[in-house]
């Protein structure tokens, strides 16, 4: 087992399993606050080789998956995306990493886990989860029954726990249907990954564990993915895996595999207001080269690189003020810009910045790109570039891609930049996010134990009613008398009869109302299909019902996916077939009865008539007593 120390932050592979293999080592990152998820890679082998060559007979016509992603990067220093595993699904928030090749969240029986924003995940409550079993390519638990994964990083955060598989679905925006993954169940959480309200990392590494690689191998997508974090004011993005139509003046420069394990790019030089800095082209050679990593929020420079480039913008920042930096635990470098936090007027006061390529392209970077709003002073920002230490690895984290649709052509070993705002980049690019998934999900076959009492022979999922608690911003009181209108209204957004929408469990929580939403088929006895909920629910996590004015902003703070009750319908089902056959029963006695009634009369009918007088038996004489 390989261990590399690279910084003050790098972090330690200890094992990781499902194939074992050696780990590389890791980009430093300097010694700050943000969270840095470096990436631990496979060595190249021959599995991998066949892997590669499968991945490129499958490159052509494949679906892509869009996903919204969330701004954190001020408060939390990353951004995150929603991901659903399991049957019934169950949400959870990723820090989305391309530095790392796990994907793991909190597992239900974690009692060293931290409170995040989901609840943990339940494999007893999935119809289709399953423990990845102990194996010779794997660490295994005590019992040898079950692979495990263990990562620990220098920073004393670490993540352990079990390797497991279950459908992971993408959202309604995504032309990829739920697929079967295997990831990390995790038992114990230390350090920042405690701390953090993430629930936990979506992988998007190079490596057999990380989930662009699972479903590249499958030939369910090609072989890239794209990023695009949104800016200051605007927030928000998108993440796309698989292939779609790049535009055509996007920028593209090399990403050297061999070079490093890591998604590098082979950068020589940079430009502060026009100006080269004097550097030699080698000073971005050192250790893993130039990474970018998404999962790091910040840029972190070999210290010649970062002298220089301090000195050039402080020379173009001179008429500004500076101020101290928000936390005094950190010598930041903060400027008071504008009365305002309009970010858009930093681009006239600042100076851009160009990253030059070996090939003599640029990809120019505004100043949102390599700096952060002061938390503390309105107005002012600080800088997000810093020194990298003794390491020599150039770091670019996040902040650095703002605003730029990154998309790592993994097959043909480059990776593109495009300046956009990446809040519009579906408009923008026309990315065709309308084909409906299809109804159906993949079955499992490899564990006929499971129980799958609510699916369809196909593997359908059923799904009986899903309950959704969503918070408002209007005061109880004005909602009260408008419930059957937002009723009315949320089936029309949900094209759903308005029989099928419920609204209870209206309470006050400040200004604010909790309301509870219930969403039922269109029979009692029918039920919903897996990606069917999945879409309903996303829809209100992505924020994709619109509701009038009156009813102000909402959020979701909590759904559940009760599964179709078919024993109900089974005891249903048969109490109609006894009624039937009582009823039949009683039919056919009651005509037997009528029948021998008429054979009687008609009996009595045909009897000789005879005279009253014939019919005068004698009297008996009583005997005396």
């Amino acid at each position: 087992m390989a261990l590399a120390s690279i910084g003050a932050t790098v972090s330690l592979l200890i094992y990781l399993s499902l194939p074992c293999s050696n780990a590389s080592g890791s980009p430093a990152a300097g010694s700050r606050r943000p969270m840095v998820f470096p990436l631990f890679l496979s060595q190249p082998n021959s599995s991998r080789s066949m892997s590669l060559l499968h991945r490129k007979l499958h490159s052509k016509s494949l679906p892509h998956s869009r996903m919204r992603l969330y701004d954190d990067i001020l408060l939390n220093g990353y951004y995150t995306t929603r991901l659903w595993i399991g049957t019934p699904p169950q949400m959870f928030a990723l820090i989305v990493d391309s530095g790392s090749t796990v994907t793991y969240v909190p597992c239900s029986d974690c009692e060293q886990c931290g409170k995040h924003q989901d609840p943990k995940f339940q494999p007893e409550m999935s119809t289709t989860y399953q423990p990845v079993k102990c194996n010779m390519d794997c660490h295994c638990d005590d019992e040898k029954e079950q692979c495990l994964y263990e990562r620990e990083y220098a920073e004393h955060s670490s993540s352990k726990g079990v390797l497991g598989e279950d459908l992971i679905s993408f959202g309604n925006e995504s032309q990829l249907t739920p697929q079967r993954a295997v990831f990390g169940c995790e038992n114990v959480e230390t350090g920042d990954l405690y701390s953090q309200r993430a629930d936990g990392i979506i992988g998007l590494g190079q490596g057999d564990l990380s989930l662009v690689d699972q479903l590249v191998d499958k030939g369910l997508i090609s072989n890239s993915f794209a990023l695009c974090y949104g800016g200051m004011d605007l927030g928000g993005g998108s993440m796309v895996l698989g292939g779609f139509a790049y535009p055509s003046d996007m920028m593209f420069t090399d990403s050297d595999p061999d070079r490093s394990s890591y998604y590098n790019i082979d950068l020589t030089g940079i430009r502060v207001a026009g100006k080269d800095l004097l550097l030699d082209s080698r000073v971005f050679d050192g250790e893993h080269g130039v990474v970018l990593d998404s999962g790091t929020t910040y840029a972190y420079l070999p210290d010649a690189v970062f002298s220089a480039f301090e000195e050039a913008l402080m020379r173009e920042a001179s008429p500004l003020k500076q101020i101290d930096g928000p936390d005094s635990n950190f010598k930041d470098t903060c400027f008071l810009v504008a009365p305002s936090n309009d970010a858009s007027v930093l681009s006239k006061i600042l100076p851009s910045v160009e990253m030059v390529f070996k090939s003599g392209q640029s990809w120019l970077l505004s100043p949102e790109n390599y700096l952060f709003r002061h938390s503390k002073v309105h107005g002012a920002y600080c800088l997000g570039v810093f020194p990298n230490g003794k390491d020599h690895t150039t770091l670019l984290g996040g902040i650095v891609v703002r605003n730029t649709l990154v998309v790592y052509d993994r097959e043909n070993s480059k990776v593109g930049f495009w300046r956009t705002n990446c809040s519009e980049l579906s408009d923008r690019l026309h990315i065709d996010d309308s084909a409906p998934p299809p109804a159906t999900l993949p079955s499992n076959d490899s564990n006929p134990t499971l129980n799958t009492s609510s699916s369809l022979p196909g593997g359908e999922i059923q799904i009986g009613q899903i309950n959704l608690d969503i918070q408002l911003t209007v005061n109880s009181s004005y909602l009260k008398p408008r419930m059957e209108e937002l009723s009315k209204v949320l089936s029309k957004e949900l094209d759903v009869k308005s029989s099928q929408v419920y609204i209870s469990n209206l309470t006050s929580k400040g200004n604010n109302s909790l309301i509870g939403i219930v969403v039922v088929p269109t029979e009692p006895s029918g039920f919903f299909s897996n990606v069917t909920a999945t879409s309903i629910v996303s829809r209100f996590t992505n924020h994709q019902i619109k509701l009038p004015d009156i009813f102000g902003n909402y959020e979701l703070v909590s759904y559940t996916l009760e599964p179709s009750r078919k024993g109900a319908r089974w005891v249903m089902k048969n109490t109609i077939v006894v009624m039937a056959i009582v009823i039949v029963a009683v039919v056919v006695v009651g005509l037997i009865a009528y029948g021998v009634w008429l054979m009687w009369k008609r009996k009595q009918a045909s009897n000789p008539y005879i005279h009253v007088d014939e019919a005068i038996v004698a009297e008996q004489e009583l005997l005396p007593l």
